[in-house]
């Protein structure tokens, strides 16, 4: 059984370690536990790995935040992974820091990449995982922070945070979507 593995963020070194970048982050902790490497291929970064059975593609969309349904659209195609199979990894404005929220399907919440996806696949039946960014920002300054470098406080508990979004991930894939959201949705 394959699955579908998408964190969203943006290419380029001066949006690395950024909020706006958590699920390239999150996947790249993926790839490390699994000792793969990242490579370019058409709209993204790819790696796969295999794990209890299951075969496992990531791809960090090379395709800038805004155009990500391409990547993933492509991506499926290729791969020939139905919807209920992939799994979108990305940022929430509307979620405290590191909490994280495991959906089947919703709406884009205002999220760009999300309302790309969204046309692209021409529904929003896909699974999601949220990872809470905080919203911690002067009015009007929402797109500094989002684009902004995690704070101190923040960087220091992020691995962690990261460590346990990875968790729900494996646990959405080898435990099954309900048991997952019971588990991680706090």
């Amino acid at each position: 059984m394959n699955f579908l593995i998408a964190g969203l963020g943006n290419i380029g070194e001066e949006y690395a370690n950024t909020r706006h970048n958590i699920g390239f982050d999150v996947l790249d902790m993926l790839a490390r536990d699994n000792k793969v490497a990242f490579e370019l291929g058409r709209n993204a970064f790819y790696t796969t790995y295999k794990s209890k059975g299951k075969q496992v593609h990531l791809i960090k969309p090379t395709t800038y935040m805004n155009l990500s349904g391409k990547a993933v659209r492509y991506w499926m195609q290729e791969l020939k992974i139905p919807q209920e199979r992939v799994l979108i990894v990305l940022d929430d404005l509307a979620i405290d820091f590191g909490a994280l929220r495991l959906r089947g399907k919703g709406s884009d919440g205002g999220h760009n990449g999300l309302k790309d996806i969204d046309l692209m696949l021409g529904n929003q039946n896909y699974a999601r995982l949220r990872f809470g960014i905080g919203s911690n920002y002067a009015k009007g300054g929402q797109i500094n922070y989002v684009l902004g470098k995690w704070k101190p406080e923040e960087a220091k508990h992020l691995p962690e945070h990261i460590d346990r979004a990875c968790q729900a991930i494996n646990s959405f894939m080898f435990e099954g979507l309900g048991n997952a959201m019971t588990k991680y949705n706090k």
